[in-house]
């Protein structure tokens, strides 16, 4: 199985520009935990619910006047759409990290996170088990 089967392409951005309350907005109303930060089409940075804990909450900043530029993380790790699942994992588990963009050359194309592989396990389980075809044994005559 690879990223691209099982990576939701509606992507959730953001602009380097706005606030950390805007971004607590959006992640609650699309009740995710990171928001890829987007300028001119062009990825520079994600900012998740630990960047704003740790930088914003912790230390009781104004989230309406915090910019999202100065929250970030810049350095983003992310996969090929073409990677496989058990790729993904590696990197995820390398990094410590849940969410991975996924750009296809240098065009973010979707997103892949550690829920998305958990909820996609059973249908793997589901796929394994059609292989295995079940018959009763016939009675064998004596």
């Amino acid at each position: 199985m690879l990223v691209k089967d099982i990576m939701k392409t509606d992507v959730k951005t953001i602009t380097p520009d706005a606030t950390a309350q805007e971004a607590a907005s959006e992640m609650v109303k699309y009740g995710i935990g990171g928001l890829i930060v987007v300028k001119n089409k062009r990825m520079k940075g994600i900012v998740t619910e630990r960047d704003m804990l740790k930088k914003v909450v912790v230390e009781a900043k104004d989230s309406s006047k915090i910019l999202i530029k100065s929250l970030m993380v810049r350095k983003v790790i992310m996969i090929d759409p073409n990677a496989s699942l058990s790729d993904a994992v590696e990197v995820m588990n390398h990094h410590k990290i849940k969410k991975l963009p996924v750009l296809d050359k240098s065009t973010l194309v979707g997103i892949i996170t550690i829920t998305d592989i958990i909820s996609y396990e059973p249908k793997l389980v589901e796929e394994i088990s059609k292989l295995f075809v079940f018959r009763k044994k016939s009675p064998v005559a004596g």
